[in-house]
């Protein structure tokens, strides 16, 4: 089984990398990461006074996980469930919708610890390794 990583977990693990060390061993060649986590990512490191520690825990993160693009099939599957979602008028972040669409197109798991605002999007496979 192969899984996307949200960047709450990503988060997680930069700041106690031995509490998620046995999940990145377990899912060795399967974890990814969405350009969208990316950039979530290196905005938080770009928002401290002093980024050179994130941006280092990022590159290592780069080490164990294959950086996924959101092209134009994502795009496509982003437009369809936000559309059903609307339909149905629910409101789901931006982001949200762009990581699950990348998730869905790629058939990974998506592992967050926000699992409410994902709750809606059907047929996402969802996992929190935060809780037990």
């Amino acid at each position: 089984m192969s899984h996307l990583l949200d960047s709450n977990i990503c988060s997680a693990h930069f700041r106690r990398p031995g509490g998620l060390a046995h999940r990145f061993i377990q899912y060795r060649g399967g974890l990814f990461v969405p350009t969208i986590v990316l950039g979530e990512l290196y905005a938080g490191a770009y928002h401290v006074a002093d980024p050179t520690p994130l941006l280092a825990k990022i590159g290592d993160l780069l080490n164990d996980v294959e950086v996924l693009d959101f092209d134009h099939d994502c795009a496509k599957q982003f437009g369809k469930v936000r559309g059903s979602l609307l339909q149905q008028g629910v409101s789901v972040p931006t982001a949200d919708l762009m990581i699950a669409a990348v998730a869905m197109v790629h058939d990974l798991t998506l592992v967050t610890n926000n699992t409410f605002d994902f709750r809606h999007i059907s047929g996402l496979r969802l996992a929190d390794w935060l809780r037990p």
